[in-house]
């Protein structure tokens, strides 16, 4: 979708490709961590996918994974399974319980596009109107191919990290559970949902378009041109960034200090691998920058 949004919006490019080379620790999927007296850590970003591009460990992860003592991710069990539990649990956080409904929030359209994804990814469509914007946002997200080779048994790249761990009989823990990450996601002002939600509505006939892209942003390693990326294409859809802020505040500035202090146990010890969404890294506020603040030497590996 890239050459769309340089044809349709050069400025809007321009700051994309500029991020992408120009972001604080954008450049790189994977980092060593060096602190005197202990055992190196290593620090992946991923994709929760299941492309093989993004699952294929590539020479040098596979080699930071072997050496590791404990493998520690977002949350120690991201599996669909789990996932649909968490979502089937934290009603408060998924649903309105207090008369609001998604109908009277979106146009009669966009409220027609939300029935017919959740038909597709075989939720019953009479719930469309208790659901929170941000809900329909995270299932529009799933292309159905992706979805069928989840059904099938496919792991994203974190679960197979998970596996991999467990085959070698090496620890796996989590940074956080799914439920708090669930309430990150309802803390996010409902306006601002609602913005982000009618931008991926946009272009929910083209989710396959839009995982591709960003899986060839993560394999060529410009992680610091996602963020730009996805604020393109809302403005082409005619949503402010500001819609945004509550998202990056939320969901990426505060989780990256609380994903710092569950994983600082395991840097203390060394021989830890830890595993988050490659968009938690760059950046002034990304994991990285607080792993060196910490006082670790962050080298980029890959």
């Amino acid at each position: 979708m890239l050459p769309e949004i340089k044809a349709a919006d050069p400025k809007a490019y321009a700051r994309l490709e500029r991020e992408g080379a120009t972001a604080e620790n954008g450049s790189a999927v994977l980092w060593r961590l060096e602190r005197a007296g202990l055992p190196h850590s290593y620090v992946l970003g991923t994709v929760h996918l299941t492309d093989s591009r993004v699952t294929t460990f590539t020479d040098k992860i596979r080699a930071a994974l072997e050496q590791s003592r404990a493998v520690v991710l977002e949350a120690a069990d991201l599996s669909a399974e789990a996932t649909a539990h968490a979502l089937a649990a934290a009603t408060m956080a998924t649903t309105y319980a207090d008369g609001r409904s998604l109908e009277h929030m979106l146009r009669a359209d966009e409220f027609e596009k939300v029935r017919a994804t959740l038909h597709r990814a075989g939720v019953p469509t009479e719930t469309a109107r208790v659901y929170r914007p941000w809900v329909i946002t995270m299932l529009i997200a799933a292309s159905d191919c992706e979805r069928r080779k989840i059904q099938n048994g496919e792991l994203v790249l974190d679960m197979k990290i998970a596996a991999e761990a467990k085959s070698r009989g090496i620890e796996v823990a989590g940074l956080e559970t799914i439920e708090e990450q669930l309430n990150a996601m309802t803390s996010v002002p409902d306006d601002q949902q609602i913005g982000m939600l009618r931008a991926s509505l946009k272009y929910v006939d083209r989710t396959d378009d839009l995982v591709e892209t960003m899986v060839r942003l993560y394999v060529d390693r410009r992680i610091g041109a996602t963020w730009d990326f996805q604020l393109a294409l809302a403005a082409q859809a005619g949503v402010s960034e500001d819609s945004f802020a509550g998202f990056k505040q939320k969901l990426i500035v505060d989780r990256n200090r609380k994903m710092l202090k569950g994983a600082l146990p395991f840097l203390e010890k060394g021989g830890a691998f830890i595993a988050v969404g490659a968009m938690h890294l760059p950046g002034t506020t990304g994991l990285i920058a607080l792993m060196r603040e910490a006082g670790y030497t962050a080298i980029a590996v890959e």
